[in-house]
């Protein structure tokens, strides 16, 4: 493909997403954050911009819709607090910008790339993090802004249940979004609130550079989404880049495979990649997931069932 074919995709979480357990409005409006978080993040590619730019805006209209497990409707801690973690990566570079356990910071996705381009770390969790984002100057937000009166039913819920669940089947909505840009550079990002009923400072595979996240211009990008034990333990991001750089394997036959390893260890899930030439590859093992992609050649699609696109 010719240096000017951008690819964007994005996703707002797998699992299951079923339309006899998803109302029309629901739909709506999850379709209409998809399509904003897209055109978000595609227009600064058409108008030539960075694919680590497109990814972070893309991302940052997630988080703020309170239909996705990320920033505001995190879902809630054991505690009924949110604690929220984010990564990006530059995959002209490698540098990479992580957080975790994050409290007050209204973008954890800005905030990963302030600890990549404003402190000499990678990973920031929990007090620290939090500090760094004052001294960045990121957003700020009362905790209880995240807080949202769904996340706050599906928590009791869950403890009605049992005292020491967790919520395993990651139903709501993880975040994320990898690019391919204008000049041939790549991008990923993934921002969550983990799982409902989480306990221990427990954190997912998300913010973890090669497991939930990963960018490098040699392969591909990829975001992840799903039960973040299992992506963790196969290093599911990093994984389909090795596959793909060197196996020569397909973007979507790397995902094919590291999905069947996930579900193999028990865990099922999702990911986004963009190729080096641009292509795109989205896979489940799940009844849905919530995606869209668009790209240069005017594709734009917006889909969250099974059996669209």
């Amino acid at each position: 493909m010719s240096d000017s074919h951008w690819t964007l995709a994005i996703h707002g979480g797998a699992g299951v997403i079923v339309r006899d357990r998803t109302t029309p409005e629901a739909e709506a409006a999850i379709r209409a954050a998809l399509g904003r978080a897209l055109d978000a993040g595609a227009a600064i590619l058409a108008d030539g911009g960075a694919a680590l730019d497109a990814v972070a805006a893309a991302v940052r209209v997630l988080e703020d819709d309170p239909h996705f497990n990320a920033g505001r409707g995190a879902a809630l801690t054991r505690e009924g607090t949110a604690e929220l973690d984010a990564a990006i990566m530059d995959g002209a570079t490698r540098r990479a910008g992580a957080v975790a356990r994050v409290s007050r910071t209204r973008s954890p996705v800005a905030l990963a790339r302030a600890v990549m381009e404003h402190s000499p770390h990678v990973f920031l969790a929990g007090v620290g993090a939090d500090a760094f984002s004052l001294e960045a100057e990121a957003e700020q937000v009362d905790n209880g802004w995240f807080v949202t009166d769904e996340r706050r039913r599906q928590r009791e819920e869950l403890l009605a249940r049992n005292a020491d669940a967790f919520d395993v089947e990651m139903k709501y909505g993880t975040v994320g979004a990898v690019a391919r840009d204008a000049a041939g550079h790549l991008a990923a990002a993934t921002s969550t609130g983990g799982v409902t009923g989480k306990r221990w400072g427990r954190i997912g595979d998300s913010p973890v550079i090669g497991a939930g996240t990963w960018a490098d211009d040699r392969s591909c990008a990829i975001s992840c989404t799903g039960a973040g034990e299992f992506f963790l333990r196969a290093g599911a991001a990093h994984e389909i880049d090795a596959r793909v750089r060197l196996t020569g394997a397909t973007i979507a036959d790397a995902a094919d495979q590291v999905l069947a390893d996930v579900r193999a260890l028990g865990g099922t899930g999702g990911v986004i990649v963009a190729g080096a030439d641009g292509g795109l590859a989205w896979r489940f093992t799940t009844p849905g997931m919530h995606r869209a992609r668009a790209s240069a050649g005017g594709e734009r699609l917006v889909a969250m069932f099974g059996d669209e696109g």
